[in-house]
């Protein structure tokens, strides 16, 4: 790299003019500069591709001995390498953050979820500047960079379609191109898709073949296609991680049918005969040991024998759905094979940012958004089972149960977030480079982490990692290169501390050894009682003869565990992890939590035509009383469709009219519908329509009286008997004349909602009835100013 004539510690490069001679005339003789050379990487520099799967547990891909096929993996292990120590950090967002930043999910910002951030600096979602993404620092360097699929670091008061974009990935995330969603999951069938920043809408629905994973590698491929046809000499980043598999658990149903009866034993039954083929593949040690099955998770025996067939068909469906994914990611190596730049690219296929997620309850979920709401007791098991057959399709917003989810961590002790023990932690991950690596189908064991992949991928291109990053002085990277390993099998370990914290369950490595303590349960989210951090038991394991976490020798090494605390403690303190913060849905509201709000007072206007508005860019209405007026001007021949709707199918709420009359429905969780209508149609010309909604109060989830007016002239009254206290949607949004995405209201479709009247304006008001029922056109403004 000795001939590369830049210096690429300091980003942007700087333009360095040589000096020489000037002359007056062009025409001279002696006129010469030197060409222009457009910036490219050091000579030799790999092209990069990145698969993130999502919540998939080391247990689940056959490439690692699961009952899931992967032949993508396969294929790619077989001329790649296999990591059986490679770690998250147990929770999507935060192991985004870390691997996009090379550095600890504490140190920038993500302690957790987004949805969850509060005010400390740990878990504030903010990424420093001085942490600059790998992506910006490869664009600088004259890569080629693209995103396809879920991002889930941008701040939620950030996420509407205003911005501001600096967390975005082609805002400030060092992306050229972006295809794909903001947030923790969205509906695989239906999704809410961004382009750059613009919203846009699927090519196709799920009637006519959409489906997410698909659309996403055919942009994928055609993004490759063309920077190879018009840049055939610079190298690209391609960072292409797929919704998939996180919940819902959505895809076609003859691939979840080829599955059919493989999972009728259950999952202790699915437990023992995973470990039997890692070991026959020899992905995990000859003497590792199969951990037991914490008695907070039942036996396969011990559930119900009506739900066993539900409990079967939610693997069925899983497992059709991660192969399915890794079909599309096989596409897009194939594209690469295709171009004859597959060997020179180094792909990190990651199969899980954390483990299998064990967020769906016992009984598994038809829609997942029950348990979030503490309302999963819903779902009765003659429910779930009158909804067999549709699990996995457009009806449906999947999850499978708990024990599923400890199948697939197999050989390991618990699930996702759990960052103490490396059920939480520990992913399969492939490395294939043909041309960088000499051994093909090895098998590497040292400790790696995912903020290593950032400084790998710095040092097989020859580029320094950035010590300024538009004038803003960088923090060093805090992973270690894996590339020493990539040919020599038996070296020792660089990475050999780090630390793991999720909601309080903590651990941390060192050469070999692991303390951990698991302090909360997944899959309790809404109460529970929890232990004080002082009297949560630590476990010490020796990593060194005991792979898996099987022996717990806290008793009989009580000095080695206690040092490992205090490291354990040093590390957090180093890292931001401080304050401890277990809660985990009372941060769902930023008012608790401490973090911004796009919306502040108790009063938001709308106008027509606003949309993909997610929940944190709308005023919550949840657990209280509020009121909905709409300005509308309305033909003669009456009007149709949505005045406003929040949410989608699976639960919301919407204000809308059916052949000039107005309705009003509220949805919890696509279970239960209440519908209030008015008894006269609204007449032709320009007229208020008004919701009251007043809130019975006395804890969460109550219900209400419903009240509609026509120019403060009450025409109707209703009742709705429960209503959702958290969350109606993690990928529905509200929208103003129109509703995408499902629909929350029951006479339309995303084609038919389109208000056929004129919507001047919308006002949501939190409170109660104060009698006024109509609102002064002169008066909205300022009454809407007062209440800010």
């Amino acid at each position: 790299m000795s001939s590369d004539r830049h210096t690429r510690s300091m980003l942007p490069i700087p333009d360095r003019p040589a000096p020489g001679l000037t002359t007056y005339d062009a025409k001279h003789p002696d006129t010469s500069y030197p060409p222009i050379e457009p910036l490219v990487p050091p000579k030799g520099a790999p092209n990069v591709l990145i698969v993130l799967l999502d919540d998939v547990g080391f247990g689940a891909a056959s490439t690692f001995g699961g009952p899931c096929r992967t032949p993508t993996a396969d294929r790619l292990a077989a001329r790649g390498l296999r990591y059986n120590r490679f770690h998250t950090t147990a929770l999507c967002a935060p192991t985004r953050q870390a691997l996009l930043t090379g550095r600890n999910h504490h140190s920038v910002g993500m302690g957790s979820i987004t949805e969850l951030a509060t005010s400390a600096p740990g878990n504030n979602s903010v990424r420093p500047n001085t942490k600059s993404p790998l992506a910006t620092t490869l664009k600088l360097n004259g890569y080629s960079t693209a995103q396809f699929g879920k991002c889930h670091e941008v701040p939620v008061w950030q996420t509407s379609p205003m911005g501001p974009f600096d967390a975005w990935p082609t805002g400030g995330g060092g992306f050229e191109t972006f295809y794909g969603f903001i947030g923790g999951e969205n509906n695989q069938w239906d999704p809410a898709l961004y382009s750059g920043t613009t919203p846009v809408e699927p090519p196709a629905t799920a009637e006519e073949g959409y489906h997410l994973t698909e659309d996403l590698a055919d942009h994928a491929i055609g993004w490759v296609r063309q920077q190879k046809a018009l840049m055939p000499d610079r190298p690209f980043f391609i960072y292409f991680a797929p919704g998939a598999t996180h919940a819902p658990h959505h895809v076609p149903k003859e691939w979840a049918d080829r599955y059919r009866g493989e999972f009728d034993d259950g999952w202790d039954a699915l437990r023992e005969s995973t470990f039997a083929r890692q070991k026959e593949l020899g992905v995990i040690p000859e003497d590792a040991e199969l951990t037991a099955r914490h008695e907070e998770i039942p036996a396969w025996d011990d559930m119900p024998e009506e739900l066993k067939p539900v409990l079967a068909r939610q693997m069925e469906v899983y497992a059709g759905f991660l192969e399915h994914t890794d079909h599309h990611v096989g596409r897009l190596i194939d594209t690469l094979a295709d171009l004859e730049v597959l060997d020179d690219t180094l792909v990190c296929y990651i199969i899980g940012d954390n483990g299998a997620s064990a967020e769906g309850t016992m009984n598994g979920a038809f829609n997942e958004l029950a348990n979030f709401n503490g309302m999963a007791a819903l779902e009765t098991p003659e429910f779930m089972r009158s909804k067999m057959d549709d699990f996995g399709g457009p009806d449906s917003y999947n999850h499978y149960s708990v024990g599923w989810a400890w199948a697939n961590d197999t050989p390991f002790q618990w699930t996702k977030q759990v960052a103490s023990h490396w059920g939480g932690t520990r992913n399969g991950t492939i490395v294939h480079w043909p041309n960088g690596i000499q051994q093909a189908g090895g098998l590497r064991s040292q400790f790696t982490h995912v903020i290593d992949l950032a400084p790998t991928i710095l040092e097989a291109a020859g580029i320094p990692e950035p010590t300024m990053v538009n004038g803003v002085l960088q923090s060093p990277m805090e992973g270690t290169s894996m590339l020493y390993s990539f040919n020599e099998a038996d070296a020792p370990e660089r990475h050999d501390l780090q630390y793991f914290e999720m909601f309080a369950n903590r651990g941390i490595y060192h050469q070999g050894w692991s303390a951990v303590t698991k302090h909360k349960t997944p899959w309790v989210m809404v109460g529970g009682v929890l232990p004080a951090f002082d009297d949560d038991v630590w476990e010490l394991y020796d990593g060194n003869s005991d792979y898996s976490q099987a022996r717990n020798l806290a008793a009989d090494y009580p000095e080695k565990l206690a040092e490992l605390q205090l490291l354990w403690l040093i590390e957090a303190t180093k890292y931001n992890v401080l304050p401890l913060d277990d809660r985990s849905m009372e941060r769902a509201l930023a008012e608790s939590a401490g973090r911004p709000t796009l919306i502040h007072g108790n009063s938001q206007m709308f106008f027509a035509g606003m949309g993909r508005l997610s929940e944190n860019s709308v005023v919550n209405i949840k657990n209280k009383s509020f009121s909905v007026t709409a300005e509308v001007e309305v033909p003669v021949a009456g009007a149709n469709g949505v005045i406003i709707a929040q949410g989608g199918r699976f639960g919301g709420w919407s204000l809308y009219l059916k052949d000039g009359t107005a309705k009003f429905v509220y949805s919890v969780l696509g279970i239960h519908e209440f519908t209030t209508e008015a008894e006269t149609p609204i007449p032709a010309g320009t007229h208020q329509v008004r919701m009251e909604f007043a809130y019975d109060g006395g804890g969460l989830a109550k219900g209400g009286d419903v009240t509609l007016f026509h120019d403060g002239a009450e025409v109707g009254t209703g009742r709705v008997q429960m209503t959702q206290p958290m969350v109606f949607s993690a990928d529905e949004t509200t929208d103003i004349g129109y509703e995408s995405g499902t629909t929350v209201t029951p006479d339309y479709t995303p084609a038919t909602s389109r208000f056929t009247g004129r919507i001047n304006w919308v006002q949501i008001d939190l409170g109660a009835d104060d009698n006024d029922h109509f609102i002064d056109p002169e008066e909205r403004l300022r009454l809407a100013m007062a209440r800010q």
